[in-house]
């Protein structure tokens, strides 16, 4: 084989294509959350989000084809996030437990999603798989906590059994939820422990005996 043969060859040999990047993955799933936050699902678009991610936009249509999909993708993760991270308090109290739970990381994480769930409005009611999304990524992963902690209050027999654990679970998220996208009113320390002493506590029958709040 002649060097010139050779050269022929080599060009026409087929070319890899390029290993997709986990990290890259995450970073344009990461700016793709921001940008809903920011402008909502009807102003995002994907230039927004590849210049969010220091990615070209040929680089994120590779890997979604289009904004619902990547949206979807990006809402799903975020259930990975912050919230989940977190050591589950064991105070010894229902009161003690949920309490201890509010943390600057954890409503920090509320707020984030709640103003991802705020983009989304406007698909919700047209795409139900979205919809499935938003709810595993943003209502249920504090509902889990919530009903972690109603169920070992029922073990050490601090309330009754017969507890509705998955409707008291969901008062605090759909509480926070409208407060802070009807209302459009900060989520702190305070409104949180209201809801405990409140509502949450009375409901499971501890409202009389709450001690004095911290």
């Amino acid at each position: 084989m002649t060097q010139l043969d050779d050269v022929h060859t080599s060009s026409d040999a087929p070319k890899l294509g390029r290993r997709r990047d986990p990290a890259k993955d995450q970073q344009i799933l990461d700016a793709a959350v921001e940008v809903l936050a920011e402008t909502g699902f009807d102003g995002m678009t994907i230039d927004m989000v590849a210049s969010r991610a220091g990615a070209g936009k040929a680089t994120v249509y590779r890997r979604w084809t289009s904004k619902n999909e990547l949206v979807l993708d990006a809402v799903a993760c975020m259930k990975k996030g912050d919230l989940d991270s977190l050591a589950i308090p064991d105070t010894g109290t229902l009161r003690g437990d949920l309490v201890a739970m509010i943390r600057p990381p954890s409503i920090h994480d509320a707020e984030r999603k709640l103003k991802v769930m705020a983009g989304l409005a406007s698909m919700l009611s047209s795409a139900p798989e979205l919809a499935d999304a938003a709810n595993e990524a943003i209502v249920e992963p504090r509902a889990r906590i919530n009903r972690m902690l109603l169920t070992r209050a029922i073990e050490r027999g601090e309330i009754a059994s017969d507890t509705d654990i998955q409707l008291i679970s969901l008062i605090s998220p759909s509480m926070v939820a409208y407060r802070s996208l009807i209302l459009r009113k900060p989520v702190d320390r305070e409104f949180l422990i209201t809801i405990i002493d409140g509502v949450i506590l009375p409901a499971v029958g501890l409202g009389q005996t709450a001690p004095a709040r911290p």
